[in-house]
């Protein structure tokens, strides 16, 4: 169910929330493909994209998964050309994880099929939606950037 927060009543999180929880699900199911790649798979090849090579635990604890399931997931990677693992330089023991530039190619190619997508549904607005919704848009993204990047590192 879809609920519209009121603008006479800013404090009201519940609504607020309810409208980005809608907004979360509807993108990944219109905007997600079928691939061999999981959820989990492609969240943690755009983390090692974005911050650069990262240990096996602390990989687990971004995802929320185990460090054996991590593992799994960082070896079936591997596999594929996606990531590379090598020696941490301070702990000889523990395992740093990085992307390859296949894996960069394949993230590139997942963005640029998405960008795609929401081209063509944008397609569809009048010129006025269109209008609305990118002066919408570009007071709504600086402010969900900062709530989320807040609370990323919880």
């Amino acid at each position: 169910m879809s609920v519209t927060p009121s603008a006479d009543n800013p404090e009201d999180s519940q609504a607020v929330a309810a409208v980005l929880d809608d907004l979360a699900v509807l993108a990944i199911r219109r905007l997600s493909t079928q691939s061999d790649l999981s959820l989990t798979a492609t969240m943690t090849l755009s983390h090692l994209d974005r911050y650069g090579p990262e240990r096996l635990s602390v990989l687990a604890a971004r995802q929320s998964v185990t460090q054996p399931s991590m593992t799994q997931l960082v070896q079936r990677l591997e596999r594929e050309g996606l990531v590379r693992r090598t020696a941490d330089d301070l702990d000889g023991r523990a395992v740093r994880v990085s992307v390859t530039d296949a894996g960069r190619a394949l993230l590139a190619e997942r963005r640029r099929r998405r960008r795609e997508r929401l081209a063509e549904m944008l397609g569809t607005l009048s010129p006025g939606e269109l209008r609305e919704l990118t002066r919408v848009a570009g007071e709504f993204l600086p402010l969900l950037r900062r709530l989320l990047e807040s609370t990323a590192d919880e």
